[in-house]
């Protein structure tokens, strides 16, 4: 059955629900976007020219290149996950947006959280636990901002007309309870309390960043897709017994992997990781099959619009998740550990999946939710290309590149320093892409601002109408 919505139901009350939330979200997020891919790409530069940044401490390597990480996934890939998923959860329950003030002073409260999180790793407050860096004031605005959104999806679900529930809404539930639990106990554990000893700090991180980057965003990226695959493509969203199959399997094999091969731990932690890592393959698969009977042969045209940016994610969110699983294979992990393999992984799921899938919703809710059509059309397509393109030039070069320095380095007569040199030749490319990458941000940067400003230019002059309005003058008879 396809997910769409009841024609009884007023959509544009919704949508207006929804219009402050979502431009609070939307356009914060695509201004964190931007930053990172800034930050990103000055980070590698110093691949480039070692003393570029010398006099700039905030810039170097390990500074930047958190900070970029963060800003891609606490600072857009978040914020805009939670808009989209407001905005599905109207959709599907028929009715409009409960408690529409809350998810906007959530948003602030999430935009001030990255913020401080931001500066402090810039200016070497970083907490050095990997995706935690924010220090504490950081982390607990980021949690209270996502639960105050949490409890207005939860709401708005308890006030729906429509009873039945769609594989969207499977995925978007468990991501909303998958954040809370694993974010609150990794900064418990970790950083905001006394350090456990030995063992155990690495294995709660590795735990941390498994759960958050493969389970989380795959949960919420696959939820989104499969309200829009449909949805865009007129088409009902096939296999539900596979997509069941596929939200089970991911949620229990998928939060047992993350400890790699070469881990100083217990030998049976990487065993357990590994097969299960072996077993996170059938719900990638599942989800794959699904999406593949419900947009192949869809017959919408795919020239750069809403409908190419999901089956592109989808796409890399297969890809990325078979190489990631790679990564946890005694075989291969002797070879790729300690490599860019595991870097250019990372990005694809950050930007060839998430940022993919949720630029493609953004595309597709801002002309609903604004009740006009985006300034820059035309930009929306280009920026397609220019992220698709981007995305390819810029993980694509890291993956082949750390093979072959893997391979190098597994050679005891090869010194270090040739081992890593060889990257170098494949990172000149892979910042070409980066580029890319920051060209299409900046069309989506744009088209959200501008939209932004004329709604925002609207309201002053319907403020302006009102006060300066001639006021009626009534007659009293005696």
């Amino acid at each position: 059955m396809n997910p769409t919505e009841n024609k009884t139901f007023c959509a544009s009350e919704i949508d207006a629900s929804c219009r402050v939330p979502l431009l609070a979200l939307f356009g914060g997020a695509a201004l964190w976007l931007v930053a990172g891919l800034a930050l990103g790409t000055a980070a590698v530069m110093t691949f480039h020219k070692p003393d570029m940044f010398a006099d700039c401490p905030f810039l170097t390597f390990g500074r930047a290149q958190a900070a970029a990480n963060d800003l891609l996934l606490y600072g857009f890939a978040m914020p805009a996950a939670l808009g989209v998923m407001l905005w599905i959860f109207s959709r599907l329950s028929q009715s409009p947006l409960a408690l529409p003030i809350v998810p906007v002073a959530a948003a602030h409260l999430w935009h001030l959280g990255v913020l401080i999180g931001t500066v402090a790793i810039l200016t070497g407050e970083s907490t050095g636990q990997t995706w935690l860096e924010y220090p504490r004031v950081a982390a607990v605005l980021l949690f209270a901002a996502f639960l105050l959104i949490a409890i207005t999806a939860v709401a708005t679900f308890g006030l729906r007309k429509a009873r039945e529930l769609f594989p969207s809404h499977w995925f978007l539930f468990a991501a909303l309870l998958w954040f809370p639990w694993i974010y609150s106990t990794a900064n418990l554990l970790l950083p905001f309390n006394h350090l456990p000893r030995g063992v155990v700090q690495p294995i709660i991180g590795w735990w941390f960043a498994n759960n958050l980057i493969f389970v989380w965003l795959t949960l919420v990226g696959v939820g989104v897709a499969f309200y829009f695959l449909p949805k865009i493509s007129g088409r009902p969203l096939t296999g539900y017994g596979y997509a069941l199959f596929g939200f089970l399997t991911l949620v229990f094999f998928g939060s047992w992997v993350g400890i790699p091969q070469s881990a100083p731990v217990p030998a049976w932690l990487p065993t357990v990781s590994s097969v299960a890592a072996a077993l996170a393959i059938l719900p990638v698969l599942a989800l794959a099959l699904v999406v593949k009977k419900s947009a192949c042969g869809a017959g919408v045209s795919c020239k750069g619009g809403p409908f190419c940016f999901i089956k592109f994610g989808m796409l890399g969110f297969v890809v990325s998740s078979v190489l990631y699983v790679s990564e946890f294979c005694p075989r291969y992990a002797r070879v790729l550990d300690f490599t860019w393999f595991n870097f250019g992984v990372t990005q694809w799921q950050l930007l060839g999946f998430a940022t993919m899938i949720f630029c493609g919703a953004i595309y597709e809710i801002l002309p609903r939710v604004m009740e006009k059509d985006l300034p820059f059309p035309k930009l929306a397509k280009v920026s397609f290309f220019l992220l698709a393109s981007g995305v390819l030039l810029y993980v694509l070069p890291l993956i082949i590149g750390g093979v072959e320095q893997g391979m190098k380095l597994h050679h005891a007569n090869v010194p270090f320093a040739e081992a890593s040199a060889v990257a170098l030749k494949f990172l000149r490319i892979s910042t070409t892409g980066q580029l890319l990458i920051l060209l299409g941000a900046l069309c989506l940067l744009l088209n959200i601002f501008v939209m932004t400003i004329h709604w925002k230019i609207g309201l002053l002059k319907q403020l302006i109408a009102a006060v300066t309005a001639p006021l009626e003058s009534t007659e009293v008879k005696l």
